[in-house]
């Protein structure tokens, strides 16, 4: 069986590889991939973006399913397309990842369904936005609707800021199309987690918790990034608040979608606040897996993910069950020089070939390419190639002994000024310490 993963981040180099583990697989395509995804074994990168080469391709080689990794191409209507064409694929449609692509459209939506959100309000004149700012007072959260690479979310501690967040999405229009209308939300204080699900439009199938780290320095200062590391599982999630979180919140998104004629099919992403009073509530939606969560719960995931994609695409979720392994794991990303804003490329990566040899023959840690390519030497070393470069992903007894032995792979690779947090899988430390 041939299958093919869109995309060519850190999140489909760990989709790519899980499905290549299946005895039925017998070659993933990655499009386009990266450095990683290019040296697996069962995987062939593929040079291709444009939508109507991607279908053909996939009838060409006889895909048997496509899966559908970044956000870009569910909004371009990726899936539209291949189900127009009679193919197999795994992802929501255009009009169901407005969940993602409008902020707007996720927080009327989750109003109408009574889905536990913040507070907020929408804008296109500054004027209003403005007035709103002073009549709220911070601290404040301003989102810009569209889809702006992890960079349209402004946590403003004062008013001042919420203020300059505005004038630079709406009136400096630093987001482009993206920045259009606003959406100014009250500010949510509690723990922050990832609970990501896969559903056939009808039957849901969780997938281990995790927690991300959104923040680029330690003890989450510095700006918003795309994620910075990972752990699964986020041990805040009690059976009892798993429970009412299906029921409360990802239950009433499938069932409400279905009510306005819209069948959602694929990976649903909650980026939930967890509060004092141990209540979930919605800070986001993405329609895809998250990046750096997937790293962590791919490695954890012992179930055929093929099997689970299957089930998936065919409308029989409830009839699989998935299993875990019972150790925790932690994900820590190497980024670039200037990441987020404007991150260094075309350094040299040193230590990362000794590392893949050894992973090849271990199942307790594997390393995730992101932002890479082979290039000096005559194209034999790795080279970066942007932002976030790679995800060192390790298992331990413990999120402790997790972290500890991602850390120790870490400083085993350098590249010129990498930046790393050295606290990814705090607070779920602090929380058994507890």
């Amino acid at each position: 069986m041939k299958l093919l993963v869109i995309g060519g981040g850190g999140r489909e180099h760990a989709l790519a590889w899980k499905l290549s583990l299946s005895p039925r697989v017998h070659k993933v395509f990655v499009a386009p991939g990266n450095a990683g995804t290019a040296l697996e074994r069962k995987l062939e990168n593929v040079p291709i973006t444009l939508i109507p080469e991607l279908v053909e391709f996939a009838k060409k080689e006889h895909i048997a399913i496509t899966i559908v990794g970044p956000e870009i191409p569910l909004a371009a209507g990726i899936v539209d397309a291949f189900q127009a064409a009679d193919l197999k694929i795994f992802g929501p449609t255009q009009q169901a990842a407005q969940l993602e692509t409008s902020k707007i459209f996720a927080k009327e939506f989750m109003q109408r369904h009574h889905i536990p959100t913040a507070t907020y309000a929408s804008f296109t004149d500054p004027v209003l936005a403005h007035q709103y700012i002073d009549q709220k007072s911070a601290p404040l959260v301003v989102k810009a609707d569209g889809l702006a690479a992890g960079k349209g979310v402004v946590v403003a501690q004062t008013n001042e800021q919420a203020h300059s967040a505005v004038n630079a999405i709406l009136v400096e229009k630093n987001l482009g199309s993206a920045g259009s209308e606003i959406v100014i939300e009250e500010f949510l204080q509690g723990i922050e987690v990832s609970f990501i699900v896969m559903t056939d439009g009808q039957h849901i199938l969780p997938l281990a918790t995790s927690q991300d780290h959104k923040r680029l320095y330690d003890g989450e200062s510095g700006p918003n990034t795309g994620g910075m590391g990972a752990y699964s599982p986020a041990p805040f999630i009690s059976p009892s608040l798993h429970a009412k979180i299906i029921r409360d919140i990802i239950h009433p998104v499938i069932t409400g979608m279905k009510q306005e004629g819209i069948s959602y099919s694929g990976f649903l992403y909650a980026g939930l606040m967890i509060t004092a009073e141990n209540h979930a509530k919605v800070l986001e939606f993405n329609c895809r897996l998250g990046d750096p969560e997937t790293q962590p719960i791919m490695l954890r995931l012992k179930s055929d993910l093929l099997t689970l994609v299957e089930h998936a695409v065919n409308g029989t979720l409830d009839k699989v069950d998935v299993e875990w392994d019972r150790r925790a794991a932690l994900g820590v990303v190497m980024a670039a020089r200037g990441y987020p804003e404007n991150p260094r490329k075309n350094d040299v990566i040193h230590g990362l070939s000794n590392l893949i040899i050894e992973q090849n023959n271990t199942d307790s840690f594997h390393v995730f390419h992101s932002g890479t390519a082979m290039g000096g030497d005559g194209g034999k070393e790795f080279t970066t190639t942007g932002g976030r470069v790679l995800c060192i992903t390790a298992l331990g007894e413990s999120i402790k002994i997790a972290q500890q032995n991602a850390y120790k792979l870490i400083d085993s690779i350098s590249f010129n000024n990498y930046q790393v947090r050295r606290d990814i899988g705090y607070q779920g430390i602090n929380f058994y310490r507890k």
